[in-house]
């Protein structure tokens, strides 16, 4: 029996192509694993009415780990259109699976390591080194949201908040209310996680992102208790910026920061700046990390216009397993796909599209897996 159970999962579009390449890595690194195929993703949702249904959920639940490709995702009423006949008009509303998944595991963590391996063309600065800790679970991801906002909530709201008494004559139908929701508990480790992994990585300072000048009670709560947690690392520096600030800085001084740790959707937002600034989403990997499981990805879409021409960079997948690898303690392992993918890098004789080569997605891969 295989050492490793890992649950195996393709997705959409070009989510099949990069993992078929990231295969040809890990078994040429002889990683003991068996890969158990599991069911996600917008051709689920379409058949099933169920993007992430039943059977992979149990699936998740006796592996040691899982590598996912990528999701498409559609606004509400295209996905409607969309769904098998026989499904349409019984409320399968569309939820995008790897949030319920996270939510669902409690993979609190996202990790997301943004790194500009020499010799990559498409690098903003050569030597950044920036690693960012996304909370995963709570936040405007919370999923509590009202369209049509219903009578009692908006009389509440008007008593509770004079500003929001303006809405009470708005005709139902004609606004819409997503609540961002914070917790202690979950500021607090998503920070206490970024603070160990800087003390355990020898990292010199941890950064909070937050918008607490304006949104005063959820971001307010997450800076007040990073600022308690930061009291128990003294050897670690701690200093915070405004979201809309921080987009700045990090172009203007990337070299300033280290660890960033953020709320779920200014995680998001600084996380695809950072992949930008070290060569796009073809390099942009991501854990989501929990007590019990974690499940790494890639954090580029599906690129349907892509889907099945062998075209689009395996690199974020690729790197996405070293997380995996070095999540599982295979850390040797994890150390030399490393190298093996920066060497590639370096070399600069084997590139996809996007880094202005010629290359296929199977061709990179195979000059990564020749390295090792």
């Amino acid at each position: 029996m295989a050492r490793y159970q890992i649950a195996w999962l393709p997705g959409d579009g070009i989510g099949v192509e990069v993992m078929d390449a990231t295969r040809i890595v890990l078994n040429r690194l002889q990683f003991d694993a068996a890969y158990l195929p599991g069911d996600i993703g917008w051709e689920f949702w379409c058949r099933e009415g169920d993007a992430f249904p039943q059977r992979t959920i149990d699936l998740l639940k006796r592996v040691d780990a899982a590598l996912f490709g990528a999701i498409t995702s559609k606004p509400v009423k295209s996905a409607e259109k969309e769904l098998a006949p026989a499904l349409q008009g019984r409320g399968h509303a569309y939820r995008s699976p790897i949030v319920r998944m996270r939510q669902l595991f409690d993979l609190y963590v996202c990790l997301r390591p943004c790194k500009a391996y020499a010799g990559n063309p498409l690098n903003f600065r050569e030597g950044l080194d920036l690693v960012i800790f996304r909370e995963n679970t709570e936040d405007l991801y919370a999923g509590v949201e009202f369209n049509p906002v219903p009578p009692e909530l908006s009389d509440l709201l008007g008593q509770l908040s004079k500003p929001f008494s303006a809405f009470k004559d708005v005709p139902a139908g004609q606004y819409a209310i997503s609540c961002k929701v914070n917790t202690r508990k979950g500021s607090e480790r998503i920070v206490r996680a970024a603070f160990e992994f800087a003390q355990k990585n020898r990292r010199r300072k941890v950064t909070v992102i937050h918008k607490a000048n304006v949104v005063r009670a959820t971001d307010g709560l997450f800076l007040d208790t990073a600022r308690e947690v930061a009291k128990e690392y003294p050897n670690i520096a701690m200093d915070d910026a405004n979201i809309d600030a921080m987009c700045m800085w990090l172009l203007k001084n990337p070299f300033n920061y280290d660890v960033l740790v953020a709320p779920n959707l200014y995680g998001d937002i600084i996380s695809d700046l950072c992949a930008q600034m070290v060569g796009g989403l073809g390099f942009g990997c991501s854990g989501n990390i929990g007590e019990k499981l974690a499940v790494f990805e890639p954090t580029h879409g599906s690129a349907p216009k892509h889907a099945g021409q062998n075209k689009c960079n395996p690199l974020a997948t690729i790197l996405a397993a070293r997380m995996m690898l070095d999540w599982l303690g295979e850390t040797e392992k994890a150390g030399r796909l490393e190298s093996a993918v920066a060497e590639v890098i370096r070399e600069g004789r084997v590139r996809t599209y996007d880094m202005g080569g010629r290359n296929t997605t199977t061709e990179m891969a195979a000059a990564v897996a020749a390295k090792l």
